[in-house]
């Protein structure tokens, strides 16, 4: 340790010396003016970051951001002024951040280095804490989903490791063989099981079990002649003692959240699953009763309803404590259909005998390839009557024979002899089964030398479909999922009828007891902000005529009333854009600000190619209408459509009232970011948005966008930098005057709870060393992640004022209590009113406050927010920073660096069904976007 510390100190003193950042460096100005003057102008003149390189791994299994330097022989050794912390810093005890803690040669970032007299980022070692509740607005009492936990287990549980075979079994094996009479017998009753490895029981058995099942034998099956024996070995070794007086003193904040409450929680949530996993199709934490209500979405797809729930430690008046979150789980499942059927579907074929010319020839067809969509998939044969539905094959692969060209040998059971015979002539000699599409593939099943014709095959109901749906599925699976909130509580109650707590003889065995009686919390409705408003041959004409009368109206100018009109060609978008840039501005004799296209239909090529030729070739803002609308032409479709002209023309829509300086005591930057990634399976790069405030007040924001890997949710230190910095250059100038922001506020969208520690490592810490390039170590930070991924619903009573006509909580409702962390600083807020189905609010999480914000003051900024987002005269869910930026990363779609003649190619693969992503800086960089001109400012524009 000590050895290792000397050298760190070597290092830091040869790396401090001379630098920017040391007070007595002579190329520091002296005098605030100048010293705000040279700052600015360092951050614009320095260096753009180098590309992205591959960095080595942390030993907590992420990567850091450049965090490496080069050595002898181009072998990398891991830099200590920009490595991460590799231990859970929650867990060590910090006497003062002044001192630097060696540990496995890693150090903590502290805020000042005494060595180098060198500013760092102190990552902080806990997330700030619960503050006092709100006290602004009206007093409300809402219900929430969740539902108390009265008892939990007290004594200790025991956890085993399992063994099944060779360890490498198929689930469906592994859980025949835990389901066997010789476990049964040899366990006894009390056990529970995950699925796959770890078991769990309150009886202590320190001896290793071995147990031998004859699958044969109690089946009643006697063992073919000279057939392998179907036995298999089980071993259950005692592995740990799930403990729950750790859990206890942390819901009595006597302790810290360590392993020992993780490893609590975690079994407390399989011994809730164990029920209904053995009555119910289970998808993780969700279940669904077969024979349910279907709702068809097409293409052979299907959806119903189930039951969600999940456990949870949250803050309540009485203290913190464990409940459990029940909610509608909508769920997409393939048909039950014959197999020939389903194929067609996936396969686009407008009937069979289409389906049968898309898929023939010798070589593998684009058709051909969809159909590995469905491999995987349940099948059993209907050639045998309705016994042969318990008799299930797993689809392998198709091959590319039909059932006339497939051979196999047949052995006459009379004569012995065997002779080649193709599956066409097997079922018509066998079962008298004459196929009517002889040549459709045949079906190459897992078990060993099964192949089947397709039509001979169906599918078994309640198998998940993990695909991306098509725009006329999502379209269908919203109308089936948006349900009032009147309707939602009774799937609700139905899915609880399901779940059956009190019959439960798992929880009953184990101690765990949960309160069916719903939840109700007292809540806040916060008071609405003021609003201070702002402001196709025939059929074109007369929209225009009407669109420039709502515009003027509200408050609009138009000064060119008379617009250049082309008749769409049905060829090319990108000639047409040239074509329209090219006369728009010889007609006028000046750069066009806006250009429009009236497209036929919903079409994302069309609409891709139009604004990638836009923003990319001439860089200007376009606007795409259909064409329906257009000779409609409504009002209420012409006034959403002046919001948007508005925005992309550099207006406010609205921005709520309050203090002449708006909501900011001091010069503030908003930023909010988000990355969107493609369908699971694709190898299609993830896009990162970042969206940075242009004004004061923060009513108008500008985004950039960049490839950020692949699947890889923490946005690149590279990323940061090209994107954040001409944003950040661009305030300075225009809205600080010369000077840098006091505070900044950053939202962050799309991340888990296990991914906030990398926010602040990762993001915020490069965010911060850009700042300090430019000399700027004062910023102060307010950190918060928003998420509408969740399953917790607000359900004020029927007829009560906290309840808009729909029985939706009105807008302003904060809920802060009930099923908030029990701890940390967290909320949800329903800013919004939702027309449709029951409304979701948007969980706020802070991770940093350097900015020392009162829960008045932060929730009352995120609300009324909410009112100032361009594309609406109404308050929208989230807020618009975070909005904005997840606009932007889908957008960037349409940027991509390929020919637009391919397709986008953000089209969702079919290859891999995982999906996921990763908290790691991005291993390669990804092919970048195609920069947009900056002619006419688009950059800081929109």
């Amino acid at each position: 340790m000590a050895g290792a510390s000397k050298k760190r100190q070597q290092r830091e003193r040869k790396g401090g010396e001379g630098s920017e950042s040391d007070p007595s460096s002579p190329s520091r100005s002296s005098g605030p003016a100048s010293e705000s003057q040279s700052q600015h102008a360092r951050m614009a003149s320095s260096s753009q970051a180098s590309p992205l390189r591959r960095s080595p791994p942390r030993y907590d299994g992420n990567r850091d951001p450049e965090a490496y330097i080069e050595g002898a022989g181009g072998v990398t050794a891991r830099d200590p002024n920009t490595s991460g912390v590799i231990v859970d810093a929650r867990r060590l005890d910090l006497a003062s951040h002044h001192f630097t803690v060696v540990i496995m040669d890693i150090f903590v970032f502290r805020k000042f280095d005494q060595l180098t007299r060198d500013e760092k980022y102190d990552v902080p070692t806990d997330l700030p804490k619960r503050p006092a509740a709100n006290k602004t607005g009206k007093e409300i009492v809402v219900g929430l989903n969740t539902f108390n936990i009265a008892a939990y287990p007290t004594k200790a549980v025991y956890q085993y490791d399992v063994i099944i075979g060779n360890g490498a079994e198929n689930r469906g094996l592994i859980k025949h063989l835990w389901q066997s009479k010789a476990v049964r017998e040899a366990l006894g009753a009390g056990w529970i099981f995950d699925g796959n490895r770890i078991a769990w029981s309150m009886v202590d058995k320190s001896r290793e079990i071995r147990i031998t099942v004859d699958l044969d034998d109690e089946s009643g099956r006697p063992t073919r002649p000279g057939g392998r024996e179907n036995k298999h070995k089980v071993q259950i070794r005692q592995t740990n003692s799930v403990r729950f007086d750790a859990l206890c003193g942390y819901l009595s904040g006597q302790a810290a959240f360590d392993n020992a409450c993780l490893e609590a929680i975690n079994f407390l949530d399989h011994l809730m699953r164990e029920q209904p996993s053995q009555t119910f199709t289970q998808i993780k934490r969700s279940f669904f009763a077969r024979g349910q209500q279907r709702f068809t979405l097409g293409g052979g797809i299907e959806a119903f309803k189930g039951v969600y729930q999940s456990i949870r430690a949250v803050h309540s008046v009485g203290g913190a404590r464990l409940s459990v979150n029940v909610d509608v789980a909508n769920g997409t499942f393939w048909t039950e259909s014959s197999l020939h059927i389903a194929a067609k579907d996936v396969c686009r074929a407008r009937d069979l005998p289409q389906l049968v010319a898309l898929l023939k020839g010798e070589k593998e067809t684009p058709a051909f390839r969809a159909l590995r969509r469905l491999r995987k998939l349940r099948v059993y044969g209907i050639h045998r009557g309705a016994a042969e539905k318990e008799h299930l094959f797993t689809i392998d692969r198709f091959l590319n024979k039909s059932s006339g060209q497939h051979t196999f040998e047949q052995k006459d059971r009379t004569t012995g002899i065997s002779k080649k015979i193709t599956i066409y002539d097997y079922f018509a000699q066998r079962y008298n089964q004459r196929l009517q599409f002889p040549d459709l593939p045949v079906v190459q099943m897992t078990k060993k030398n099964v192949v089947l014709p397709m039509e001979l095959c169906k599918l078994a109901e309640n198998q998940r479909y993990v695909y991306k749906l098509d725009e006329r599925q999502t379209s269908n699976m919203i109308k089936f999922a948006v349900t009032p909130p009147g309707d939602r509580w009774a799937a609700v109650e139905h899915g609880l009828g399901m779940l059956d707590w009190r019959n439960d003889k798992y929880l009953h065995s184990f101690g765990l007891q949960i309160d069916p009686t719903q939840v109700k919390v007292k809540g806040r409705l916060l008071p609405n902000p003021k609003g201070r408003g702002a402001a196709d041959k025939a059929q074109v004409e007369n929209f225009i005529k009407e669109f420039i009368k709502v515009y003027t109206g509200h408050g609009g100018r138009i000064e060119n009333k008379t617009p250049v009109i082309i008749p769409g060609q049905g060829g090319d978008a990108g000639k047409a854009v040239e074509e329209l840039w090219n006369k728009t501005g010889n007609a006028s004799q000046l750069r066009p600000q806006m250009l429009v296209f009236i497209v036929p239909d919903k079409d994302t090529m069309t609409y891709n190619r139009i604004k990638k030729s836009c923003e990319c070739r001439y860089g200007v803002v376009s606007q795409v209408m259909q064409a329906a609308h257009v000779q409609k032409c409504q009002v209420q479709y012409i006034s959403n459509v002046c919001m948007k002209f508005n925005a992309k023309l550099g207006g406010v829509t609205a921005r709520a009232a309050g203090k002449p300086s708006g909501n900011f005591p001091a010069p503030t930057l908003v930023i909010g970011a988000d990355v969107s990634h493609a369908a699971p399976g694709s190898e299609i790069a993830s896009m990162a948005a970042i969206t940075v405030s242009t004004d004061a007040l923060a009513t108008r924001y500008a985004a950039a966008c960049e490839t950020n890997g692949h699947r890889v949710e923490m946005i690149s230190t590279n990323n940061i930098t090209t994107m954040l910095k001409p944003q950040i250059q661009n305030w300075v100038q225009t809205v600080g005057k010369g000077k840098f922001p006091e505070r900044i506020y950053y939202f962050r969208d799309g991340v888990s709870d296990g991914q906030y520690q990398h926010v602040l490592q990762q993001e915020v810490h490069d965010m911060k060393e850009l700042l300090r390039t430019a000399g700027q170590t004062k910023i102060k930070f307010t950190v918060l992640v928003a998420s509408k991924r969740h399953h917790v619903r607000i359900f004020p009573k029927a007829g009560d004022s906290a309840a808009d006509r729909n029985g939706n909580p009105l807008p302003g409702t904060l809920v802060e209590t009930g099923v908030t962390h029990p701890f940390e600083y967290d909320f949800y807020l329903c800013a919004h009113a939702a027309l449709k189905g029951t409304a979701r609010p948007v969980h706020y999480h802070v991770l940093l406050d350097e900015n020392k914000l009162t829960v008045e003051e932060l929730q009352g900024l995120i609300y009324e927010h909410s009112y100032q987002y361009i594309r609406s005269t109404t308050p929208v869910s989230l807020f618009p920073a975070v909005y904005y930026a997840h606009l932007a990363s889908n957008r960037a779609r349409s940027h991509e660096n390929a020919p637009s003649s391919s397709g986008p190619e953000s089209k969702g693969g079919s290859g891999n069904r995982s999906g996921g992503s990763s908290s790691d800086k991005p291993l390669t960089e990804a092919k970048p976007l195609i920069e947009m001109p900056n002619n006419g400012e688009i950059r800081t524009s929109m």
